[in-house]
């Protein structure tokens, strides 16, 4: 098997099958997911499907057996003990079935360092440390924030009113759809040698928290008011407007630090240079989204991908 691609039920995962389907025969990879009901999903599109659940180590090495190519994306919890435990089964697994090289989605916060203080990015960089402690050959492919994740960013609703910055900085967003191009288009390569196995892929511009709060404004005929608020007021209205946990929004606020010390500016051609083209920068992704639906909402875990 030439390649595997984990969480492909997922917007990255599923991106890159598509994009290897177009490129190569169906017979040379394989879907893999955790959700036993997604099998029909996949072989009715001709799909090879392997069961993969990154809590059970078992059927991970059983998955990863005979594969030359791993694509390993990253689990979808927010919760860092929970998600380096998984992870650390993900890389154990690799070893023991003896994948050729394993490509593993991290996140863009801190650039090309390794220092960043976000709060999501820190199970990331602990997958790192447990891949160049393996032994196994891998890149670490640092993932561009989402540009269709802006909601998120900035804490909006279509019924939104306010927007409350604890604090305020650049971040060079891309479209989820290039960078699982470009992510596949990596892995159909030879194996490139990056510095310290990271492979950054981003936006080719950056904006700031206000600026993408404005856009909703200019795209959507909105008037929202745009507020730099301390941290105790943005964690109360954020988890009375939104009803997220008070933990989840607290650790919200290293995201908006991690910005304001520059952790999303860094811009790389990379993902250029991959799928061959200048991608879509964030303004254009919300244009396109917004003027199609002004109350467009964003799912973490919706796939769009049609096979």
């Amino acid at each position: 098997m030439k390649f595997l691609i984990t969480g492909a039920t997922g917007g990255i995962g599923g991106g890159v099958l598509a994009h290897l389907a177009k490129k190569i025969p169906k017979s040379d990879f394989a879907a893999s997911s955790s959700r036993s009901d997604a099998v029909k999903q996949f072989t009715d599109s001709g799909f090879q499907f392997r069961f993969a659940d990154y809590n059970d180590k078992e059927s991970l090495v059983k998955a990863f057996a005979g594969v030359e190519k791993l694509l390993f994306v990253s689990s979808n919890t927010f919760d860092n003990e929970k998600r380096t435990k998984q992870h650390s089964n993900v890389v154990e697994a690799a070893k023991e079935a003896g994948v050729g090289h394993t490509y593993y989605t991290s996140l863009a916060f801190g650039g090309y360092g390794s220092d960043s203080k976000v709060d999501v990015q820190q199970a990331h960089l602990a997958t790192e440390a447990l891949l160049k402690a393996s032994g196994i050959k891998y890149t670490s492919i640092r993932e561009g924030f989402y540009s269709e994740a802006f909601p998120l960013f900035i804490d909006w609703a279509p019924s939104s009113k306010t927007i409350r910055l604890p604090n305020d900085g650049p971040m060079a967003c891309a479209s989820r759809a290039e960078l699982a191009e470009a992510t596949a288009e990596l892995m159909l390569r030879n194996e490139i040698e990056f510095k310290n196995n990271i492979a950054l892929l981003t936006g080719p511009k950056a904006y700031t928290l206000t600026e993408v709060a404005r856009m909703i404004n200019e795209f959507t005929g909105r008037n929202l008011d745009i507020r730099r608020v301390s941290r105790e007021e943005y964690v109360t209205e954020t988890v009375k407007s939104s009803g997220k946990p008070e933990r989840f929004v607290k650790s919200r606020i290293s995201w908006f630090d991690g910005v304001a010390v520059g952790d999303g500016k860094t811009i790389d051609p990379l993902i250029a240079q991959l799928i061959g083209r200048v991608p879509k920068d964030m303004r254009q992704v919300m244009k396109e989204l917004l003027e199609a639906n002004p109350d467009y909402e964003w799912h973490q875990n919706s796939n769009p991908i049609r096979y």
